[in-house]
C-alpha cells in the first residue's frame, strides 16, 4: 500500500509539471505580461518596459516559469490586477461556498440514487424499473443549465416555492448552511444530474451482484430478503459508487460552473467565469492546475477507500 501511494504521488508531480508547462505557456503566449491590465491600454511604452522590468515580465519565459513554480510551491498562486487581490484569498473566499454546494448535492444524490439502483434491480423489467430508467435516462442527458431553467420556472417564477436566484448576501458556507431555501435550487439541479448517472451505475452493479452465487446461497440459508439487500447486496454493490465519489473530488473546484452562473451563487464556477471574461489570466492559470490536483488526488483516494472497502482488490 505505501508503495503504491509513493509512486503514485511521484506520478502526480510529473502529471502536476506538465500540465503546469502547458498552461503557463500557453497563457503566457495569450498575454506576456499583465502590464495593460495594471497601467491602461493606452500606456506610454518606456512606462510599460519600466514595469515590466520591475516586476521581471522583461526575463526570458523560461525563468518566469520557474519561479512562478517556486511560488507554487509556497502556495503563492499569484496576483489578480483585475479584482486587485491576490489569487490565494479569492480562492479561499470562494472554494468554501463551491464545496458546500457540491457535497451538498453529492450527499443527496448518493442518498436518493443508491435505494433507486437496488431497487430497480431487485425488481428488474417491471413498470417501476422502466419508468426510473426513463426518468433516469432523460436528466443524465439533459445539461445542468436546461434542469436549472425548469427548476427555476416552476418552483420559482410559477410557485414562488424558492427564490430565483441566491442572495448575494449569501457570503460565506455558513450562511448557505443556515439559508436552506436560497441553495434549494442549486442543490437540486446539481444532484438531479447525479442521481441519474449514479442510479444507473447502481442498478448495474446490483444486477451483477444478484446473480452471484453467496446472493443465492445466502436465501436457502433462511435469510430474510431485507437481510440478504443490506447486508450482502449493498455493501458489495456499493463498491462502484466509491470510485465514483473519488472522481467527483473535482467537481468540487469546476462542475459546478453553469449551475452557479444560472442561479447568481458566488463560488469557484462563478469566479472562474468572471475571470475568463475578464482575460484574467492568473486566475485562469492558478484553476487549472488546482483543477489537475483536485483530479490527481481523487483518483488516489478512491484507489485507496476501494481496497479498504473490499479486502479482495489489491493495489499493485
Amino acid at each position: 500500500m505505501i508503495g503504491y501511494v509513493i509512486r503514485r504521488l511521484a506520478t502526480a508531480v510529473i502529471v502536476l509539471f506538465g500540465v503546469t508547462v502547458i498552461i503557463f505557456l500557453l497563457l503566457h503566449w495569450l498575454s506576456p505580461s499583465p502590464v495593460y491590465d495594471v497601467l491602461g491600454a493606452k500606456a506610454q511604452p518606456l512606462a510599460v518596459k519600466s514595469w515590466n522590468r520591475i516586476h521581471g515580465y522583461d526575463r526570458p519565459e523560461i525563468a518566469q516559469f520557474f519561479t512562478y513554480l517556486w511560488n507554487l510551491l509556497h502556495l503563492n498562486f499569484g496576483y489578480s490586477y483585475k479584482l486587485d487581490q491576490t489569487v490565494s484569498a479569492l480562492f479561499s473566499e470562494n472554494l468554501g461556498r463551491s464545496a458546500f454546494l457540491t457535497g451538498a448535492s453529492l450527499v443527496l444524490a448518493l442518498i436518493i440514487a443508491v435505494p433507486l439502483g437496488v431497487m430497480q434491480a431487485v425488481r428488474r423489467n417491471s413498470i417501476e424499473d422502466y419508468t426510473f430508467t426513463t426518468l433516469t435516462f432523460v436528466l443524465y442527458s439533459m445539461p445542468s443549465f436546461f434542469l436549472g431553467l425548469i427548476l427555476i420556472q416552476l418552483l420559482a417564477l410559477d410557485w414562488g416555492v424558492f427564490p430565483p436566484v441566491v442572495s448575494d448576501s449569501i457570503t460565506t458556507a455558513w450562511q448557505a448552511f443556515t439559508h436552506p431555501a436560497q441553495l434549494t435550487l442549486p442543490i437540486v439541479t446539481l444532484a438531479g444530474i447525479n442521481i441519474a448517472s449514479f442510479s444507473r451505475y447502481m442498478r448495474s452493479s446490483a444486477l451483477d451482484n444478484l446473480a452471484q452465487d453467496y446472493i443465492r446461497l445466502a436465501r436457502p440459508k433462511g435469510l430474510s430478503e431485507r437481510a440478504v439487500l443490506f447486508r450482502h447486496l449493498l455493501r458489495n454493490a456499493c463498491l462502484p459508487m466509491i470510485t465514483l465519489v473519488g472522481l467527483s473530488i473535482p467537481t468540487l473546484l469546476a462542475g459546478n460552473l453553469l449551475t452557479e452562473y444560472l442561479f447568481n451563487y458566488a463560488g469557484m464556477g462563478m469566479l472562474f467565469y468572471t475571470a475568463l471574461g475578464n482575460l484574467d489570466y492568473n486566475i485562469l492559470l492558478a484553476y487549472v492546475i488546482l483543477g489537475a490536483i483536485f483530479v490527481v488526488v481523487g483518483n488516489l483516494i478512491a484507489d485507496i477507500a476501494i481496497t479498504v472497502a473490499d479486502p479482495r482488490v489489491r493495489l499493485a
